[in-house]
């Protein structure tokens, strides 16, 4: 029975080492995916930049509409129609008639005499001069471009640093797989030498059942390991719009080198999300600027051409009601002319009640967009101090993980050397074990971190291409 377990356990080692050499072998035909075509990428083809892209065509499209309010509107009516013309004594006003209705002599009694008719109409109205209402308009409307450009900034900016903090962090990811991969390995070796003198009679029966548990549990660490970078290549996969299923081969320069460079600005004014804030507040301003130009009248210049034709004839009446004709041709004719020109001021007092609550309004809401701001500022402020600290910890650590690493390297050499001469016990050859596997983490963690804490600062400053001049 314990053989066919051992069968068992070989088996799955071997189909194990397989799925990695292929998993290898298929990467190392891969070119490594750098960060800054990642983030490139990114930038490309994320969902939320292509939709701050909409928005800043369509707030340029409005900012165009809004500067063609000032032209006039010029409406051309043509009417052609047929009916009769009876004609009656009395106040009349049609509902929505642009025109002017057409009347008749006033008989005794009805008729139905009838005949085509026609009206052409021309009417133009220009409000010349709305004393800065309009200009005010519009400089709301490019205000509103500003706000979309710079959320769009923000978002570019935003999305480069989560793509490129989830970079770094499947780079970590990897590199744990591969440190429990090596753990595995010693374990596994262990577990051998262990089995062999207990056969033999040299180590007692429990040392071949610590060996067996730390199999187990570095098999666990392994899997553990596997699923958190599937995790993390998941997020990454997203924030590039790719297939998460695909496997990232990552630039492993990054456990060979730190950045040389850490000094940027400490002024977060210039920090996208900072100016985005910024242009919400000029936004509001020009929206309460142009809320109280609008209760300003506004001077209009109008002018109306019309034309009319009729079937009737001018001495049309009672008593010779035979003048008029039904021909189609003779109705539409124009025959009489008219038009109108003048100018007006329009302006409606009670507005000025009106509007003022509306003002307070928009005032209140730069006030907010103001809150927003100082707790942006304060916090990225707060953010960079701390990014300065973490770079200062995170240096300390690069430099004092290679002593750890070969301490522990040298002990784990030195306590296996011993357990296979039967000087020392396997509880110790554990902790050596535990040492070096701990070393290796963290001596591939620290470089990394000193990445991560240059994000962070320029994150927080704002200062992108402090980062990004530095990657590859």
């Amino acid at each position: 029975m314990n053989k066919l377990n051992n069968t068992r356990f070989y088996f799955s080692l071997f189909i194990t080492a397989v799925f990695c050499l292929t998993n290898e072998a298929y990467l190392f035909a891969q070119q490594p995916l750098l960060l800054s075509d990642a983030i490139k990428s990114g930038l490309q083809n994320y969902q939320s930049i292509e939709a701050k892209r909409n928005f800043i065509k369509s707030s340029q499209s409005l900012v165009k509409n809004t500067k063609n309010e000032y032209l006039p509107n010029v409406v051309a009516s043509l009417q052609q129609d047929y009916g009769t013309v009876n004609g009656q004594f009395g106040p009349f006003s049609g509902y929505g008639a642009a025109g002017v209705a057409s009347a008749g002599p006033v008989y005794n009694s009805q008729t139905w005499n009838a005949g085509f008719g026609s009206a052409y109409v021309l009417n133009t109205n220009w409000e010349v001069f709305t004393f800065g209402r309009l200009s005010s308009k519009i400089l709301l409307s490019e205000a509103q471009v500003k706000r979309d450009s710079a959320d769009f900034v923000q978002e570019e900016f935003v999305q480069s640093v989560k793509i490129s903090g989830a970079y770094l962090n499947l780079l970590i990811a990897q590199k744990l797989i591969e440190n429990a991969n090596a753990n595995l390995s010693r374990a596994i070796s262990l577990q051998k030498v262990v089995q062999a003198r207990t056969l033999s009679g040299l180590n007692a029966g429990v040392d071949s059942s610590i060996a067996n548990a730390e199999v187990s549990a570095a098999r666990l660490s392994q899997i553990n390991a596997m699923d958190n970078e599937l995790q993390i290549r998941n997020q990454l996969a997203q924030l590039l719009n790719a297939n998460p299923s695909s496997a990232f081969l990552l630039d492993s320069s990054y456990f060979k080198n730190i950045p040389l460079e850490f000094n940027t600005g400490t002024d977060v004014s210039q920090n996208p999300q900072v100016k985005y804030y910024q242009a919400l507040i000029e936004q509001s301003n020009k929206a309460t600027n142009y809320i109280k130009k609008s209760v300003l009248p506004g001077v209009n210049l109008f002018g109306v051409f019309q034309s009319r034709g009729s079937g009737f004839g001018y001495d049309y009446n009672p008593a010779n009601s035979d003048s008029y004709s039904k021909k189609y041709t003779d109705g539409i004719n124009p025959t009489r002319s008219n038009y109108a020109a003048g100018l007006s001021l329009a302006w409606n007092i009670l507005s000025i009640k009106k509007i003022k609550e509306q003002a307070n309004a928009q005032k209140y809401i730069t006030e907010a967009y103001k809150n927003q701001y100082d707790l942006i500022s304060t916090q990225l402020k707060d953010q960079l101090i701390l990014s300065d600290q973490r770079i200062a910890n995170t240096l300390l650590s690069y430099r004092e993980v290679p002593v750890q690493y070969k301490a522990a390297a040298d002990a784990y050499l030195q306590k296996s050397v011993l357990y296979k001469n039967g000087l020392t016990n396997i509880v110790d050859l554990q902790q050596a074990l535990y040492a070096l596997n701990k070393a290796e983490t963290d001596l591939g963690v620290a470089y990394i971190q000193v990445w991560q804490a240059l994000l962070l600062k320029a994150a927080a400053s704002g200062d992108f291409d402090l980062f990004l001049k530095q990657v590859h």
